[in-house]
């Protein structure tokens, strides 16, 4: 059988689609005056809102049922001035010692700036070992100033009038002061990725489509989309907390999903147009048609997202929840917004010819000429070959997953540039590496008032630990809490056994019998906990994730066949990124060139919500890619001829649309901060090999050797599941002929 089919029977029923999605479509395109206004107006109330009224972001971490949770609620009721967050000064003599007569009064003239600092509840000392201490060769020392609010709650600029205070009094000195802690936040910088992610996004549309008024369209919308999404969500903070990751995280999605979702719809434009369609029918077909596929994918990322819920965890479950206000914005915008605007340019959408660059002919005979026809009949050519040969590929790039370690970057990862990076290396030197994660243990001796000083000689008895502070109590005496300092780092496995070993063996041991009771909490145990309850519930996020895909997959196609192997090759393409990532992030090959200089866990909220992510992502590609060639086997194609079509006709365009949204996650590599750099070598890495070793060349060898069996549904199944098609109905169905031949190039073949 030719692997070369001519135009699809469906050409030249455009102008017959008909629902809700075409009506909307002609709607729109009709009057596009009307539409832009009702979108100005509506952005304008939005941001305005969002100017006056609306919060700001918290990192607030709550952890349910876990004991870094119950070590935190136990300050809160009983020792409220230990409940709060902390900053940590660390000073340094550049020479000599700190206790020298001339440093000395530089460090008390630094410790009362600090006392005096907005917000402040007390500070500690270095000289009589409460609240802080000097290290041994004299030349480093840190301070505990301690806050009554957690981080969340202080007053933005606080912490900033803090440091600029204390380095006053240090300056022109031998005295050196940095900070971190808690407290001490940092916020990435990420404007020149985005800045970098659309100049990339821009090169590679000016090449798919060789013109400057084309290009800008999804450049445009996504920029648009993205605005409008983060001011609903400062609106929204009015209500609940969101962390400050999360405009982060919605960036990255916001920019991507808007440039290819407005791509699919410009694209399927520009080929009616080509095709003979009047600009207004064009307008409309393209959101009968693609727009539809947008709103479905669209869909299927909003409903992996859901999912986090069962995670458990509040503010992961709210980060994914402002990638799904991007992701609704860019669907609304882009079935809309998009088409109100194609409308009104017409066929000045191909002006603006860039040099060089040579426009496509999107036309039956020329998309038939694509890479990406040429490569899908490569690819089934030689089905077998590549079936194995991607499965054998996918499962060695997924083996560094069985040795992954979730916990938590700290300021070790962060760069020389930044005061928490000076802080940590000085306090390191000075005291040792596990300085920086020391564990906070709460302890409740209601009735057994010597159960703090019991717990703090059993905790210096254990070699996995380098020093103990005296505990420190409430007024009625009743409330404890112990300062453990490792002799590893925060993210070392060592300090991972010693939290294990201390709540499951010391603890237990030293207070039995005795009616008190201890909670081993503090940053480094608090992301221990949040790993642990994501490794505990992920069967069961993957099981919702995969199975209400896979139902909605099964109605939309009519394929329990199609909608399993969308599924397994997901989850395929998810460990192989996640193989990738534990490469280069915990076994350090070649993390250099993600500007990193050390090794680390990753990140324990990471794999669910990259996951979640990922998974409606890739259904995007699933989605546009095989519902194009299920228009084309419902329209008159054969199974096998139907996957060459559809490649010719979507391929392309889903390269396009990965390379965009991978730079675009790439280019977040470039911030300074671990997690950032994770999610976008994740999500980057994850697009790349979706796309292009999954979807464009799995999936068509898949289908090919499957050939009718490809689109099977059990009649009981088909009878039970709701009907939900994401190919466009027409007026009356098309009638197959005899003999197709391929329309030349350049001559009219109706729609697509």
């Amino acid at each position: 059988m030719s692997t070369m089919s001519a135009a699809p029977v469906s050409a030249g029923h455009h102008d017959r689609h008909e629902g809700a999605l075409a009506r909307l479509g002609r709607a729109v395109a009709n009057h596009p005056w009307r539409t832009l206004a009702a979108w100005l107006v509506a952005a304008v109330v939005i941001v305005a809102g969002s100017v006056t009224a609306g919060g700001t972001l918290a990192d607030e971490f709550t952890i349910p049922n876990s004991e870094a949770q119950t070590a935190v609620d136990l300050l809160e009721e009983r020792f409220p001035a230990r409940a709060g967050d902390s900053a940590t000064l660390v000073l340094a003599a550049k020479s000599g010692r700190l206790d020298s007569s001339a440093a000395r009064k530089t460090v008390n003239r630094a410790l009362a700036a600090a006392a005096a600092a907005p917000e402040v509840e007390s500070v500690g000392s270095p000289f009589t070992a409460r609240g802080g201490d000097l290290s041994d060769d004299g030349r480093v020392a840190y301070v505990d100033v301690q806050y009554a609010d957690p981080a969340f709650e202080i007053p933005s600029g606080a912490v900033d009038e803090l440091q600029a205070d204390v380095r006053a009094t240090v300056a022109g000195t031998t005295v050196q002061a940095e900070f971190t802690g808690a407290a001490v936040e940092e916020q990435p910088e990420t404007a020149t990725s985005e800045l970098l992610g659309l100049l990339a996004a821009m090169v590679i549309l000016i090449v798919v489509f060789g013109s400057v008024i084309a290009m800008g369209l999804p450049v445009l919308l996504a920029l648009v989309s993205l605005g409008i999404s983060t001011a609903l969500l400062l609106l929204l903070t009015q209500l609940t907390s969101f962390n400050t990751f999360t405009p982060i995280l919605m960036s990255m999605i916001g920019l991507g999903v808007g440039i290819d979702y407005a791509l699919f719809i410009v694209t399927r434009f520009r080929q009616a147009l080509h095709d003979g369609l009047r600009p207004v029918d064009a307008a409309a077909a393209a959101i009968a048609t693609a727009g539809r596929a947008v709103i479905f994918a669209g869909t299927t990322v909003a409903i992996s997202i859901s999912a986090l819920v069962v995670i458990g965890l509040d503010f992961i479950t709210k980060m994914g929840f402002g990638a799904a206000i991007t992701v609704f914005t860019a669907v609304v915008a882009a079935n809309t917004l998009l088409p109100a605007v194609l409308s009104l340019l017409g066929h000045r959408i191909d002006k603006g010819k860039v040099p060089l660059v040579k426009q496509q002919d999107d036309s039956y005979a020329g998309r038939q000429r694509t890479l990406a026809a040429r490569w899908g009949r490569f690819v089934t050519r030689h089905a077998v070959a590549v079936t194995a040969t991607t499965v054998v590929g996918l499962v060695v790039l997924a083996l560094p997953v069985l040795g992954v370690q979730l916990g938590s970057s700290d300021a070790g990862s962060n760069p020389t540039s930044t005061t928490t990076r000076r802080a940590y290396d000085l306090l390191s030197d000075g005291f040792g590496p596990g300085f920086n994660g020391p564990l906070l243990v709460s302890v409740d001796q209601r009735g057994t008032p010597g159960a703090a000083a019991r717990l703090t000689t059993a905790f210096r008895e254990d070699p996995g630990i380098a020093s103990v502070a005296p505990p420190v109590f409430n007024k009625a005496k009743d409330t404890a809490q112990v300062i453990v300092y490792p002799t590893t780092s925060p993210t070392s496995e060592s300090t991972e056994a010693l939290v294990d070993r201390l709540r499951e063996d010391v603890v237990p041991r030293t207070l039995a019998g005795t009616g008190a009771e201890a909670y081993v909490g503090g940053e480094t145990a608090m992301f221990q906990d949040i790993a642990d309850r994501v490794l505990g519930r992920l069967p069961l996020f993957l099981l919702v994730a995969v199975g209400i895909t896979l139902l909605i997959l099964s109605m939309a196609f009519r394929s329990i066949v199609i909608a399993l192997k969308a599924s397994l090759t997901t989850l395929l393409s998810a460990f192989a990124a996640f193989g990738v990532l534990v490469a280069v992030f915990q076994l350090g090959w070649a993390n250099e060139l993600v500007g990193l200089d050390t090794t680390g866990p990753i990140e324990s909220f990471l794999p669910v919500i990259v996951f979640s992510i990922l998974f409606g992502l890739s259904m995007d590609y699933e989605v546009f890619l095989v519902s194009r060639i299920r228009e084309e086997y419902v329209h008159g194609d054969e199974p096998r001829p139907a996957i060459i079509d559809g490649m010719g006709a979507i391929g392309r365009v889903v390269m396009a649309a990965a390379l965009i949204m991978s730079v675009v996650f790439f280019s977040f590599m470039l911030a300074p901060d671990r997690a950032t750099k994770e999610f976008g070598l994740a999500l980057g890495v994850a697009i790349l090999i979706d796309a292009f070793v999954v979807r464009l060349t799995l999936v068509p060898a898949v289908m090919w050797l499957l050939d009718r069996k490809a689109w099977y549904m059990p009649a009981w199944l088909d009878r039970i599941l709701p009907r939900l098609t994401i190919e466009p109905r027409v007026t009356e169905p098309p009638t197959p002929e005899p003999t197709r031949q391929p329309i030349p190039a350049g001559a009219a073949a109706g729609g697509d």
